[in-house]
């Protein structure tokens, strides 16, 4: 899979940043409504730790949107394993929509 294939699954407001990123000023390897998205694919794990989190969240402040990890775990063979990963103020605010659209 490549960024691009992945980032099809998500759907047509996810947009992939120029040059991966790399850029002055687009950060991340994608950007899906308020999120710019990093996206980390390896065959059997990912570490992750403050300083990784400290740079995905320094390229979405860069481009005014919030920082979002996309992990997919495991090799080709149809069984991958995709996670997010989003601050907990992001979450809180996830689970409060969830609750305004049970009631």
């Amino acid at each position: 899979m490549t960024e691009a294939s992945e980032m099809k699954r998500w759907g047509p407001n996810a947009k992939e940043q120029p040059n991966s990123g790399r850029g002055k000023h687009k950060k991340g390897d994608a950007a899906i409504d308020k999120f710019i998205v990093d996206i980390k694919e390896f065959s059997k794990s990912f570490g992750l730790s403050k300083a990784v989190w400290a740079k995905i969240s320094a390229d979405a402040v860069k481009g005014h949107k919030r920082p979002a990890l996309n992990v997919v775990l495991g090799e080709n063979d149809g069984r991958k394993v995709r996670l997010w990963v989003i601050s907990e103020a992001d979450m809180m605010e996830y689970l409060e929509l969830l609750g305004e659209e049970d009631e």
